[in-house]
């Protein structure tokens, strides 16, 4: 794709961002016992077949399967030693996927370890394994970074500040994972919205936002708040629904109808960037996609 996520955000496009990953590959026959980080290792063309279907559902951005792509992560399933590999080959796959017709979003998750004076890792460390990993990403053709289901905002800002330091050509789309609590949204480390947005723009994120942790109606008002303190465009990613136990599955509620009704909602807040995290599917993709240019239509959208 010629043009860039920044410059489309500065023309005013609302961008639909693509869905969950962990099911299709579920689905496609993943291991167990293995991370879904291995489809990049032994079967990069069943991530190449998924980024083609949320491209056809109508995604202007898909996701790469890296989320669990540092170091820290793949060394819990003896993968370490192919950090290179899995992340290149993950970018290289969803590339094939969508073929220059969606922008390739870098994905990068939690390291899975707390930082001192919390925990027992040091937050350079940390930062380093955050910049091996996106230095691959961006060597391999990521058009953006997204640091996302982050809960401690100096583990985030951390990333940010690597994804600056190693990718200084990429933007960074930063997101955060919030609970509903009686004194409002949080998330599990106690960082409220307006703190988050607040660490992740100093730290030099391009857009802001948040993603799983909540189903759509929730999402309306999580998304109210970030629009509020945000100078950044604002992304949002909600789950369909939240999660319910059917014997050993968890089984999301949120159809596509239901998520698609409350975008209005979201856009009119003035979200730039829609899109689904756990549960969605290319079908609830297909019905954001339908309501954002219906939107766009709309006498509130031109």
């Amino acid at each position: 794709m010629s043009e860039g996520l920044l410059a489309r955000l500065r023309r005013g496009d609302v961008l639909v961002g693509d869905g969950a990953w962990g099911t299709l590959l579920m689905q496609r026959g993943l291991p167990a016992g293995q991370p879904p980080e291995w489809f990049a290792l032994e079967s990069p063309e069943v991530l190449e077949e998924v980024a083609r279907l949320y491209l056809q559902a109508g995604a202007d951005l898909v996701t790469t399967n890296t989320f669990g792509g540092t170091a820290f992560r793949l060394r819990l399933h003896g993968l370490e030693e192919q950090i290179e590999r899995i992340n290149r080959q993950a970018v290289e796959a969803v590339r094939r996927g969508v073929a220059g017709r969606a922008l390739v979003s870098a994905s990068v998750g939690p390291t899975g370890r707390l930082l001192k004076p919390l925990g027992d890792t040091e937050p350079e460390e940390v930062e380093a394994a955050f910049a091996a990993q996106i230095a691959v990403l961006a060597a391999a053709g990521a058009d953006l970074v997204c640091i996302e289901t982050m809960s401690d905002l100096a583990e985030a800002t951390r990333a940010v500040r690597a994804a600056k330091a190693v990718a200084p050509a990429l933007p960074v789309v930063a997101t955060m994972t919030f609970q509903t609590t009686p004194r409002g949204f949080f998330t599990l480390m106690g960082v409220s919205v307006e703190r988050a947005v607040k660490g992740l723009e100093d730290a030099g994120a391009d857009v802001v936002g948040s993603n799983c942790g909540t189903g759509m109606e929730a999402m309306v008002s999580v998304a109210g708040d970030l629009v509020r303190h945000a100078r950044a465009p604002v992304a949002v990613q909600p789950n369909a629904g939240l999660p319910e136990g059917r014997g050993e599955q968890l089984v999301y509620r949120e159809t596509p109808e239901l998520m698609a009704a409350r975008v209005p909602e979201l856009l009119d807040l003035g979200v730039m960037i829609v899109g689904g995290c756990c549960g969605t599917t290319p079908a609830h993709v297909r019905a954001l996609r339908r309501a954002v240019d219906a939107w766009r239509s709309s006498p509130a959208g031109r």
